[in-house]
Formats: C-alpha cells, structure tokens, sequence
C-alpha cells in the first residue's frame, strides 16, 4: 500500500495524495509525472497520485499524454482547494526583491503579485517545494506554495491565500493497475479520435445523449500521429458496468477509429 505522487515533500500533490488515503499509507514521492506512472506500470507501488487540471489554469498535458500509452487505470479522483500562500526567512514583505515558484502557481496569483510585489523577479523551478528550499538559502527570496512547504523547509508566512480565484481547485487522478468497483456514485474516462470529415465528432457523441449518459468533461490533445489530428479526452457519468454506459461504449466502439477506456471510479467530493 505504497502510494508515489509528484515529489518533492511539500508539494500540493503531497496534500491529495494524504487527502485520499490518509495517513496509513506509505508515501513516495517522485521526481515527475513519468516517474509516478513508471513506478505504478512497474509494480514498485500499487497506486500513483498525478494531477490533470486545475481550475484556472486547465489541463496537465503530460498527464494526458500518458494515459493513452499505459497499462495503469483511473481507479479514483482528488479535488484539492488550492490555496497559496507566500513564505519567506525575514517575515518581512518589504525584504522581498525575488519570488520563487512553479509556472502554474504564478499564473494562479498573477494579480496579487502585481498589486503587492511589482518590482520582484520571478523565478520558476519545477515544483513549490523547491521553490521553498530555494527562499530558505537565500534573504530577499520569497517562495509561493502550500502552507506545509512553509513548516518543511522553516519558512515563516507572509501571506495566505493569494490565488486570485477563490474556488481555485486542483483536480488529481489515482491511478493502479486495476479500476474501481461500482459505488453508486462513478465516473468513468474515455480517450478517443474519429475521421477527420464533416460532422465525426456529432456521430461519436451520439451514444452518449441516445443512452441519456451526460458527459461532464471534453478536452482534446493532437494526437502526434498525423497534423491537425486530436484525441478527445471525454468524462462521463456512471461505471462502465452499469447497464446505460455498456450500452454507450459499445456502440461508441463501432463508431470511433481509436477508443481507450480509461477507467471507472468513484466521484469525488470537492
């Protein structure tokens, strides 16, 4: 019961990873998103902890990349309030002359930081965590993350909640070797394309609507197999098991020229 999510400590992934299993199970955290998904396609964990998108900022294209090409399945959703905050050594607001932080935490407090610290450079690094290492070295640098990167890595708060939309959320898929069983209350992912000619992607919904199955979420990525070619990343409600939904991917099957169920799971509660 080993879970791997993207590392370091004190990153947001760390809170949806503790989030969803609570504090019973092994933690490890992993150096990128291919790392957590190796570690699980590999058996070295039995579950990975990855995010997908973000409220404000949208998609995590590599995570979607790589749900296409895996033996790993979605067996379950995190939805984590993203709420960052500024940390440094001095305590002081006035000290700081540089900022620290992972290029979506910038965008997500781009307005605040233009009110509050105008004149202060931003550096990005590949993680929060990081960032607050990086601001424990050094005075007149700050770091933008979670409030337990602050505890980590002995940084004191400037400021809390500085995402410029207060619903701002982190949306973070559970991956394994194996899906979920029905709950009651499911979603269920779908990766797929179609013929690039008039009205393909109206024929492919068909199903969908014709079985009264409602689709929560349509996103599209080039597929890299030929240009101006996509793959549809499609949510739906309800296990693949049950009756309506079987119905629906069976008859998108006939349709689609590429389907790929990515796994059914609970929904999770914001």
């Amino acid at each position: 019961m080993t879970a791997a999510y993207l590392g370091p400590q004190g990153t947001f992934s760390q809170e949806a990873a503790v989030k969803h299993f609570g504090g019973l199970t092994a933690l490890a955290p992993c150096g990128s998103i291919d790392e957590v998904f190796r570690q699980v396609e590999t058996g070295a964990v039995g579950y990975g902890v990855v995010p997908v998108e973000n409220s404000t900022e949208g998609a995590i294209g590599r995570t979607l990349d790589l749900l296409l090409s895996t033996s790993a399945m979605i067996c379950g959703e995190v939805m984590l309030p993203i709420r960052q905050c500024l940390m440094s050594r001095s305590g002081r607001l006035d000290d700081i002359r540089k900022v620290y932080s992972h290029t979506q935490s910038f965008a997500q407090c781009e307005q605040w930081l233009a009110r509050k610290l105008p004149r202060a450079g931003r550096v990005t690094v590949v993680s929060n965590a990081e960032a607050a290492r990086l601001a424990a070295r050094e005075r007149g640098a700050a770091a933008i993350g979670p409030r337990v990167a602050a505890a980590l890595y002995r940084l004191q708060l400037l400021a809390r909640n500085i995402e410029d939309e207060a619903k701002n959320t982190t949306r973070f898929l559970v991956i394994a070797e194996h899906d979920a069983a029905p709950s009651g209350r499911d979603k269920t992912s779908l990766a797929m394309s179609t013929r690039n000619v008039p009205g393909a992607m109206h024929e492919l919904l068909t199903p969908l609507a014709a079985n009264q199955v409602s689709m929560t979420r349509l996103e599209s990525r080039p597929s890299r197999t030929g240009l101006w070619e996509y793959v549809f990343y499609v949510d739906i409600e309800g296990h693949q098991q049950d009756p309506k939904v079987a119905r629906a991917l069976a008859e998108l099957k006939q349709k689609a020229s590429f389907l790929k169920i990515l796994g059914s799971y609970p929904a999770a509660v914001a």
